[in-house]
């Protein structure tokens, strides 16, 4: 599989419904011909991938959206959604996975043609792991939560086909038919830690989250390259920062000083000078400046980000 960094999310999300299709045809396939619960859980898992990369691909298209009327600051939210909608499916799975472990604990049945199974279910995990290496990155370069949550689901599907395969290998060299069973609960467990994860983090992003350590580094590091001092004083100066992330769009807002004889002209053109420097430094940054002289002090009750 050809791996294209320059892919639009759009793309990755519609090669990731693709992946989707074919893993769940693998693994159904080796549940159905050794009726194992492990990998009855790991085909349980790829059906949630592919309904979470199609609502994912629905609210990065929602995203994208221009600002209009009722949503003047955009969609950019829309992808919060997403990540959060599957990291449900992910819960919702996992408990799908313990009842069905339950139930064969209860009734056994006597697993065959392990080999095949085994070998459909790595073959499958090395479509997911190459998807999710280049989503991952691809997620970094776009700032969206969407292709973040799908790839992380994927990782996470790789780690269970791991442990499934782990487990029939020892039922295979041990005949331990539980072994089985227990690689199917510690699937059902580990998959439903990262729903739980996706979940939080979506809520914190519905929250309005301030930006992450690097970024907010990126926008100090550029606030300190405008400030002007004059014998030992600051005649240019910023302060109360303010950031908070909505999907792929960050946005800051931030106290501009300067002297009050300068001219509005003046004090335009350099604010206009300090956003342009901002969002090249911070792609998808929208920042607001207010303009104050330098004897004006605005007070606020709750905490903002520190100038370093």
């Amino acid at each position: 599989m050809q791996v294209r960094l320059n892919w639009t999310p759009e793309q990755w999300l519609r090669l990731s419904i693709g992946v989707a299709l074919i893993t769940i045809t693998l693994k159904t396939l080796a549940w159905w011909i050794t009726d194992s619960v492990a990998l009855l859980s790991d085909a349980m898992e790829s059906f949630v991938n592919l309904a979470g990369a199609m609502f994912a691909l629905r609210m990065v298209v929602v995203a994208q959206q221009p600002a209009d009327e009722d949503h003047p600051y955009g969609h950019h939210k829309a992808e919060y959604f997403s990540s959060g909608f599957e990291g449900i499916l992910i819960l919702g799975a996992a408990i799908g996975i313990l009842w069905s472990t339950v139930d064969r604990w209860l009734t056994p049945v006597p697993l065959a043609e392990l080999d095949i199974g085994i070998a459909l279910s790595v073959g499958s995990s090395v479509l997911n792991g190459l998807l999710a290496w280049g989503m991952l990155r691809a997620a970094k370069r776009y700032r969206s939560k969407a292709l973040e949550g799908d790839a992380r689901h994927l990782i996470t599907d790789v780690w269970t086909s791991a442990g499934v395969v782990a487990g029939l290998i020892l039922v295979k060299l041990t005949g331990w038919w539980w072994l089985d069973l227990l690689a199917a609960a510690l699937v059902a467990f580990n998959i439903a830690r990262e729903g739980i994860n996706l979940v939080w983090e979506s809520s914190q992003g519905l929250m309005d989250e301030a930006v992450d350590a690097q970024t907010l580094r990126d926008i100090n590091e550029v606030l300190e390259g405008f400030v002007l001092t004059r014998n030992g004083h600051e005649i240019l100066r910023f302060d109360h920062l303010y950031t908070r992330r909505a999907g792929g769009r960050c946005y800051a807002d931030v106290h501009m000083h300067m002297p009050g004889t300068w001219s509005l002209q003046r004090a335009a053109a350099l604010r206009l000078s300090v956003e342009q420097a901002l969002m090249s430094a911070v792609p998808g940054l929208r920042a607001t400046i207010q303009l104050l002289p330098l004897t004006v002090e605005a007070h606020f009750e709750g905490p903002h980000e520190k100038m370093e």
